[in-house]
């Protein structure tokens, strides 16, 4: 991975790339010349007033091992460190871009902020597959219930009243944020293997036959068949049969006998036969459809 940091004119400043092997990073920056406040502030004005990007690129690497120093702090949360120090290495170019000499503070002093501001980020997205922190409040409680002592599993309401009031939430938030830290990842499908002391996953809770694709594609493919058939059988039929079981049947506001027996001037009884004869002829000509297509 390489980096760099971008001044007004868009330029970049090239830093170490950070390989797999960590050691071999820190032997590349081992030889950065740590600097005095006297230097930063001259090498930061240059930089600031005249876009030296050599200044920048001095002031960056003297600061490279202790962006290394932070990002071992945050080894327990399972992420390569490779990661961590590339995103720490972030915040510091962002700081550098931003530090004013004259404000009479050491570099670090203000870049430790923006150091770990970007590693926080990189932690909170990458921890969980499932983002567990993502408002203001939460972000804090992260870290906060992250650093607590290992026998605080469960919180007691004091305890939880205390961190509230520490970080100016809600108890209810700090409860959330808790539980929501005690969950875990799981797989969406069940590891291959039979092993019969494996918990179930969600693949084989969730699973339901008539939602495979296989059995979708096969009953959406009978129901388009069963329509096509049903229209050539209609077709068949005469006109008036056709507008008797269309009225009856396959309309909206469905007709009555009566009502279609005063249109076409003739009984119910007339009507009703007409329409069984009629649905006889169609269940004849659908069975004929469908054997010719197995």
């Amino acid at each position: 991975m390489s980096t760099a940091l971008t001044a007004k004119n868009s330029s970049a400043v090239a830093l170490p790339v950070i390989a797999d092997d960590l050691n071999s990073y820190l032997a590349k920056i081992s030889n950065a010349t740590l600097l005095t406040s006297e230097e930063e502030q001259k090498l930061a004005r240059q930089l600031r007033d005249q876009d030296d990007l050599e200044a920048a690129r001095q002031l960056v690497m003297s600061q490279l091992r202790f962006v290394v120093h932070i990002a071992r702090s945050y080894k327990g949360y399972g992420l390569p460190m490779a990661d961590l120090v590339q995103e720490g290495n972030i915040g510091l170019m962002k700081a550098v871009k931003r530090f004013d000499p004259d404000m009479n503070v050491r570099l670090i002093s203000f870049a430790v902020h923006w150091i770990r501001a970007e590693i926080h980020e990189y932690v909170i997205r990458n921890w969980r597959i499932v983002k567990v922190a993502t408002t203001k409040a939460q972000r804090k409680l992260f870290f906060k219930l992250r650093s607590a002592p290992k026998k605080l599993n469960w919180f007691s309401q004091d305890e939880v009243n205390a961190v509230a009031e520490d970080l100016g939430v809600d108890p209810k938030v700090v409860m959330e944020m808790e539980s929501r830290m005690h969950g875990h990842d799981s797989a969406f499908d069940a590891p291959i293997g039979s092993n019969e002391d494996r918990t179930l996953s969600p693949s084989d809770v969730l699973h339901r036959e008539e939602l495979d694709p296989s059995t979708v594609l096969e009953v959406d493919d009978i129901r388009q068949q069963a329509l096509d058939s049903l229209a050539n059988s209609m077709a068949e039929l005469d006109e008036r049969s056709r507008t008797i079981l269309q009225r009856r049947w396959l309309s909206d506001e469905k007709s009555t006998l009566h009502d279609l027996a005063s249109e076409y001037n003739v009984s119910a009884e007339r009507i009703r036969q007409i329409e069984k004869a009629a649905m006889k002829k169609l269940k004849v000509a659908m069975s004929g459809q469908v054997t010719e297509l197995h």
